[in-house]
């Protein structure tokens, strides 16, 4: 009910063929193409100028509660 089915998908094809004009419509979907094919091309630049970079892990820190020092202090 919300969505349109083939046959209607093919009747608005055409009509914006009739309005539009054929090789005005070629023209369109042509540019179109162009335009997808340098957005990958771009996102491919991309990839390649930036090497992976290495996070390097930081040290855990000390515990705050040091068990051998409370043990050294009990047997004083």
């Amino acid at each position: 009910m919300g969505g349109f089915s083939l046959v209607h998908w093919i009747v608005l094809g055409v009509v914006a063929i009739l309005l539009l004009g054929g090789g005005r419509f070629s023209n369109m979907m042509g540019d179109v193409a162009k335009g997808i094919k340098q957005f990958k091309k771009g996102m491919a630049e991309d990839d390649d100028d930036k090497p992976a970079t290495r996070i390097e892990a930081k040290k855990a820190a000390d515990p705050a509660y040091d068990v051998e020092a409370e043990r050294t202090r009990e047997e004083r």
